[in-house]
């Protein structure tokens, strides 16, 4: 679909002076060429240069530059997950999360742009699980490592540590390069001070708001520390943005826990963010897959559901079922300076996180790793994978989209 046409600015006077210098040095050389001996043409007796043709300039091109962004759900690291992947006190760690993103790795990797939401804050101290959650920091280390440079914040959860949580995740990001990240912050100045990537000539950025701090009070004055939605600070903060960068993404925390689809809250909200031009924005929360559609030229991709957690597949493995959404974004400059963004070649890989234990009751669960089911090749993986595939490809295109998802191995 295509985005928006515009053409790149240009500074009015200096317009202006250039095409006054033109004018009058094109005078002054018409005026010589007509007017001087050694133009054939003013000597009634000379003849052109014969075989002189005339040269043409080869028409110019349009620029076309592209992206590959590839997206995905809540990380929510319960304690049997970084119990799991200790290397050391089981509470306390160092910890090694490397293996549990085995299997998506190579993926992952192949993309310019990859996003995650960091559902469970990084907020330093021992680690804890639900319902007041911390990370270990070496969750995100191995994120990145693994290729994931977007990271959405607002959560939920985010709070759950209070505001000295809060400022230890976001110290944990700030030190870390060529990083993309949004939804908290340290103080107003820093809040305001949006990062822009870049990369093959195509600007973009991303914003991140939460609909629910799961009742936890923001410290008054402080509403600088995680973002919670509100209609005027967001419609603030895209225009701030909107004319700086290509492509604009806004990821979501919202909706109903466990819900297949998208209510009216979330719809009216959607609308809203294409209303004011929002490129893509990307659903987190319900922790269920939710459909991926269009409001005009704005991709909608409503709950990616859980990338990895501990939570309990009462539901057809509802809870255990996740996307890693791919597209690709192409940005086109015509000659005369309009600019076109397309975003296109939607598809992706549906997850599975795979535990031992029984992923329908409250058992004790470890082991725990994210598998694609295009590289499932028997049930060892899932029970009925095939079946779990094409239900949750159907919830993904219910709102009429098709998606090029991976196919499951031959």
């Amino acid at each position: 679909m295509t985005r928006k046409k515009k053409k790149l600015k240009k500074k009015v006077l200096f317009s202006a002076f250039v095409i006054v210098a033109i004018l009058a040095v094109g005078s002054y050389m018409g005026y010589n060429y007509l007017f001087n001996d050694d133009n054939p043409t003013n000597n009634l007796t000379g003849t052109a240069n014969k075989g002189d043709t005339p040269k043409t300039e080869k028409p110019k091109e349009n620029e076309v530059y592209e992206l590959s962004l590839l997206a995905t759900g809540d990380a929510l690291i319960h304690n049997a997950i970084f119990w799991e992947y200790s290397t050391g006190d089981k509470d306390t760690g160092p910890f090694n999360f490397d293996g549990a993103l085995d299997y998506v790795r190579d993926i992952v990797s192949e993309y310019d742009i990859a996003y995650y939401n960091q559902e469970t804050p990084i907020a330093g101290g021992t680690p804890s699980g639900y319902p007041r959650f911390s990370t270990p920091s070496e969750f995100g280390d191995a994120m990145i490592k693994a290729g994931f440079n977007m990271i959405s914040t607002a959560t939920n959860h985010t709070i759950d540590k209070g505001e000295n949580g809060i400022i230890n995740f976001y110290n944990y990001l700030k030190d870390k390069e060529d990083i993309v990240y949004n939804g908290i912050a340290d103080s107003e100045e820093t809040r305001n001070n949006f990062i822009i990537g870049e990369k093959n000539n195509i600007t973009y950025t991303m914003l991140s708001y939460t609909t629910s701090t799961n009742g936890l009070p923001v410290p008054s004055g402080k509403d600088y520390l995680v973002n919670v939605y509100d209609t005027e600070q967001v419609k603030e903060d895209i225009e701030a943005l909107r004319d700086k960068v290509d492509v604009l993404i806004v990821a979501m925390h919202w909706g109903v826990e466990y819900a297949t689809n998208p209510n009216d809250n979330q719809k009216e909200i959607a609308q809203y963010l294409a209303d004011l031009g929002v490129d893509i924005i990307i659903g987190c929360h319900p922790h269920v897959l939710q459909p991926i559609t269009w409001i005009d030229d704005t991709l909608v991709m409503y709950s990616l559901g859980n990338f990895i957690s501990n939570q309990y597949g009462t539901d057809d493995y509802n809870k255990l079922v996740g996307f890693m959404a791919t597209l690709d974004i192409t940005k086109t400059v015509t000659p005369e300076g309009e600019v076109t963004i397309d975003i296109g070649n939607l598809g992706g890989e549906l997850i599975f996180t795979k535990y031992n234990g029984n992923p329908i009751t409250t058992s004790n669960h470890d082991g725990h790793v994210v598998i694609p089911f295009s590289k499932m090749t028997d049930d060892r993986y899932l029970s009925d994978y095939q079946r779990i595939y094409e239900k949750y490809s159907g919830i993904l295109e219910s709102m009429g989209t098709d998606l090029n998802i991976t196919p499951l191995p031959s």
